[in-house]
């Protein structure tokens, strides 16, 4: 049975009380024989025969299809080393608050999937395991990995919190038919030409843009990066919160404005979380979207890749470069252990597999994203127009998001803030710098001091 420490019970349990969850049934475990009575594993041929639990989170289509994707996956695992996997796919809308559950309880998976957003946040209450060099040697080594993964895995100056999975970054999908439509040769490289085009385009019941405005997530990496671009951040250098700065504040009035003033997107995108998004740019009620690693979904709606370009996301001005030229947040999902788990060595054998260069070609070709091993990204999988816009900009202008330990509190009160902003201008309210600087002051004010 996993035990927890009384400082980690405490750090997991100030975690949860400040973002304000409810804390769900935690399926922590799984047969009898997946626990052990002591720490560490086995090694060698010993390992056979155990079983290990992995909570994964949502990347396809839908939790059943990432069932069947990862069943196929992990039996090539148990054939390679006689261990099972006892896999729970898990919806993000529940994955935080069950990690958390667990972090308080010790009754968790032994290995689990986490965005690569809450690496600082998760590790600050201590019940992951860090992958110092020597745990990095156990899986082929840190080299492995594109620097830009690594540094979304955990606070600067600590051992990574997780492991690289899955990567991701935003491009600015648009549909070339509704573009030459209405005689726009190129897509826009900076915000004043998206407007500019994007009202071009919204006429006959469809929108120049789509937006995901009651997705908290969504919101936050939008407004981080329209803050970047403006050469502010969402927390100083102590790990202080800055939301109410003239450039946070703009930032989110510029994203908001997409549906407030420049009415470039429907006001129902104000109640859309679901991916609605890429349903409307696939189905052509919306000729842009801005979106991460979006092709198999597009697929799924039954646009082809020839109908779409994609390019990075604009910036304010033409060319710009350091921080005015992000045009994403590094986008991506980690693989983490469980501090706790008893089956430490079976564990990294699991992480080893996933990250396996032919096993990153085969995960992140189904889902559409780009490996962040650096092996599988030359394979022909992951040379399309789209990927290789995507790789690029996780290269040359993707930023992390803050590795503070404070940063899922800032997802869970910014995010919101935004979502009810989009909701004032769905319902004809003003939106204006005095409205977006009180909401952005409370959720300031809710944070941790």
């Amino acid at each position: 049975m996993r035990t927890s420490t009384s400082s980690r019970l405490l750090a997991a349990t100030a975690l949860v009380a400040a973002l304000g969850l409810t804390l769900a049934a935690c399926g922590g475990g799984g047969d009898d024989d997946s626990k052990g009575s002591g720490g560490g594993g086995k090694s060698g041929d010993s390992l056979s025969g155990q079983t290990i639990t992995y909570w994964a989170s949502n990347q396809g289509t839908s939790i059943d299809a990432d069932k069947k994707t990862l069943a196929a996956e992990t039996a090539k695992f148990t054939q390679q080393t006689g261990i099972k996997v006892k896999v729970e796919v898990i919806g993000w809308a529940d994955l935080l608050n069950r990690i958390l559950a667990a972090a308080t309880s010790g009754q968790g998976p032994d290995v689990l999937n986490i965005g690569n957003t809450w690496s600082a946040s998760l590790q600050a209450t201590g019940a992951l395991m860090p992958w110092d060099d020597a745990a990095f040697q156990t899986i082929g080594g840190k080299d492995r990995f594109a620097p830009a993964a690594i540094a979304s895995a955990g606070a600067a100056g600590q051992d990574p919190a997780a492991v690289p999975l899955y990567s991701m970054a935003y491009g600015l999908y648009y549909n070339k038919k509704m573009f030459a439509d209405a005689g726009i040769a190129n897509p826009p490289t900076t915000w004043d030409e998206l407007v500019t085009d994007a009202t071009k385009l919204t006429k006959d019941g469809k929108y120049g843009l789509a937006v995901e405005g009651a997705n908290g997530a969504e919101n936050i990496h939008h407004v981080f990066v329209l803050a970047k671009q403006r050469g502010a951040n969402w927390f100083d250098d102590q790990g202080k919160p800055t939301f109410t700065g003239p450039q946070q504040v703009a930032a989110v009035k510029q994203y908001v404005d997409f549906i407030a003033k420049d009415k470039v997107a429907a006001k129902g995108d104000a109640e859309y979380d679901q991916n609605q998004t890429i349903t409307d740019f696939a189905t052509g009620k919306a000729a842009m979207m801005m979106w991460q690693s979006a092709a198999p979904a597009i697929k799924s709606h039954g646009m082809t890749q020839d109908q779409y370009g994609v390019v990075p996301v604009p910036t304010l001005t033409a060319g710009a470069t350091g921080d005015a030229g992000v045009t994403s947040m590094v986008a991506g999902i980690n693989i983490a252990i469980f501090k706790d788990t008893s089956h430490k060595e079976a564990a990294e054998a699991f992480v080893k597999f996933m990250t396996s260069t032919d096993e990153q070609k085969a995960l992140n070709g189904t889902y559409g994203s780009i490996p962040p091993v650096v092996e599988a990204q030359s394979d022909p999988a992951f040379q399309t127009p789209d990927l290789k816009v995507l790789a690029s900009v996780l290269q040359k202008s993707a930023a992390p998001l803050p590795q503070v330990a404070h940063e899922s509190e800032f997802e869970n009160l910014v995010g919101p803030a935004v979502k009810s902003l989009f909701a004032d201008a769905a319902a004809g309210k003003a939106v204006t710098d005095d409205s977006v600087k009180a909401a952005l002051t409370k959720a300031q004010q809710q944070m941790p001091q």
